[in-house]
């Protein structure tokens, strides 16, 4: 008997345990103080999109965080979280139910006349779990730190919309710079062939000088339908984020903008507090610890109150005669005696969520870690990449200048020239595309951070 009782409480010590205290300043080992990579002197931005000095890119975030699905969807799991978080709690209140009825029969007994019943009944149901271990309350607060969770979903969604949105519109622009250089670079070959064809009408050259001038010329037109593809491309992937219709209408500046200063990522430690998804990731995990908690209550002693009262009278009359009032009152204890591991394996499972859940908010961390020190480091080899892609922009063109003037002159062959085009487009194209990387880099780095749009 001593060993039963012994057992029984060490049974409500156990179960009476209070989650753990979690530290999320510590998700990873040996994390550092400060970045691997160059962040000095500079300095963050409230708003990374107002560092932006483009009005029309400024307004196409703004309407796709207003009109975009996938980020209504995600603001309707929101809703659905907090109310699944009255509905887990609803265990710890009376539940009170009221049945009115009316019931018509007959009695057929032999040798006797049909009687015919009428019954009008007008039932109270009450029943009422004291959550006195606080199961439901430890319940309740897991729904409560999912929804923190998934309210964090949301803003992480949020920031990665707006993030999308401005890489869209850069490679949208970026592509409508590429088309207005193949166009002026199918003007500048069509002069090269209208050259070399009056120099093969007066006998300066050859036919094949022509045909190649030509030949340069349809892989130029052909370049240039590739880049006019690729902006109703991305006119379309633009669109559908702006939740629009994909018309390939939208429209772009005749620049890039300017990246904004650089910004400080600050310390490792900061983003852990900073980065929704890290935050929702830490919040899943105390989610997880009440759901231990919570089950392991479950094998206490459940004390529920139950009470029912009502009228059943053949009168409709009588069911407002408080005389005719009949109720009735019960408490009662339960205590899980076996149950074929169906308790204990819960407890097993959720605390196997647990370690699911603290290793999915570590690699959360070691991913945003990641992704913080490569958009740090990318950020420096873009900018030294487009220093030079700059620089080879007006060598390439001073080139081109200089290999016109030496085929009139008849110094250079057919190849050098048109390979001076060649260069001077590539040149300009890899210039464009670099630059549009560095503004998605510093997307990123903000997205990174968790910096507010």
């Amino acid at each position: 008997m001593r060993l039963i009782v012994f057992g029984f409480f060490a049974l409500m010590l156990a179960a009476c345990e209070t989650p753990p205290k979690r530290d999320e300043a510590l998700p990873v080992k040996n994390m550092p103080t400060r970045w691997e990579a160059n962040s000095d002197n500079q300095v963050v931005p409230p708003s990374w999109l107002a560092g932006f000095a483009d009005q029309k890119l400024q307004d196409l975030v703004k309407e796709s965080l207003a009109a975009n699905f996938d980020l209504q969807a995600a603001a309707a799991r929101v809703e659905a979280a907090k109310a699944s978080v009255k509905i887990a709690g609803s265990g710890r209140f009376p539940q009170l139910s009221f049945s009115p009825g009316y019931e018509r029969g007959e009695n057929h007994a032999v040798g006797k006349p049909t009687d015919k019943l009428s019954t009008f009944q007008a039932l109270f149901d009450l029943n009422w779990e004291l959550d006195v271990w606080g199961r439901i309350k430890d319940f309740q607060s897991a729904a409560s730190y999912d929804a923190q969770a998934t309210a964090y979903d949301f803003r992480a969604a949020r920031l990665s919309l707006a993030a999308r949105t401005a890489q869209a519109y850069f490679v949208l622009t970026e592509a409508n710079l590429q088309v207005k250089v193949a166009e002026e670079s199918i003007k500048d070959r069509r002069t090269v062939v209208d050259l070399v064809q009056g120099r093969f009408n007066r006998g300066l050259t050859q036919g094949l000088d022509l045909r190649l001038a030509l030949t340069d010329l349809t892989s130029a037109e052909a370049q240039l339908a590739d880049v006019r593809n690729r902006v109703q491309q991305a006119a379309r992937q633009l669109e559908v984020l702006l939740g629009r219709y994909p018309a390939g209408k939208v429209g772009s500046q005749a620049k890039l903008p300017n990246p904004p200063e650089p910004l400080q990522a600050g310390l490792p430690a900061e983003i852990l507090q900073r980065r929704p998804d890290l935050v929702a990731a830490f919040d899943r995990l105390k989610a997880a610890d009440y759901r231990v908690a919570s089950a392991k209550k479950a094998l206490l002693p459940r004390v529920t109150l139950t009470a029912a009262g009502g009228i059943r009278s053949s009168s409709l009359a009588e069911l407002i005669d408080p005389r005719a009032v009949a109720w009735n009152f019960l408490m009662g204890l339960s205590q899980p005696l076996f149950t074929g591991g169906k308790l204990t394996g819960e407890i097993d499972l959720q605390n196997a969520n647990v370690k699911e859940a603290l290793n999915n908010y570590r690699q959360t961390a070691l991913i945003a870690f990641s992704e913080v020190e490569q958009s740090l480091a990318a950020e420096e080899w873009l900018r030294k990449q487009e220093q030079a892609f700059y620089a080879n922009v007006l060598q390439t063109e001073e080139s081109r200048k200089s290999a016109i003037n030496a085929y009139r002159r008849g110094v250079i062959q057919i190849l050098t020239l048109l390979d001076s085009y060649r260069s001077t487009l590539s040149a300009q194209s890899e210039y464009f595309i670099v630059q549009r990387l560095l503004l998605n880099n510093r997307i990123n780095l903000y997205l990174a951070l968790g910096a507010e749009v």
